[in-house]
């Protein structure tokens, strides 16, 4: 499994972040973190024909901590540039948003 957060669009006051994962096999993923009160309901990400599912935030400038919630399990982001451990043994994945 991959992430790829990347800006796809930039307004004045909100950027619409995109975040992918690779995985074929799941049923349901999410995007969670600080941006959305860590809610596992949230975040929905749509899969593609390729098994990459996809999502997009818009966010405000910030630093913002995330996760992805995927069939009812919580997997950290193995590509992320920078982590911080959080209170359950694992990292959240941390993203700047200029």
């Amino acid at each position: 499994m991959s992430i790829v957060p990347s800006k796809i669009r930039t307004s004045t006051s909100e950027q619409t972040v995109e975040f992918q994962l690779s995985a074929p096999q799941a049923k349901s993923v999410n995007v969670c973190g600080t941006f959305n009160e860590w809610r596992t309901n949230a975040g929905r990400m749509t899969k593609d024909y390729l098994g990459v599912w996809k999502g997009s935030v818009s966010l405000k400038s910030g630093k913002y901590e995330y996760r992805f919630f995927v069939d009812g399990q919580w997997i950290d982001d193995p590509r992320a540039k920078k982590t911080v451990a959080n209170k359950f043994g694992s990292k959240n994945a941390v993203l700047e948003v200029k």
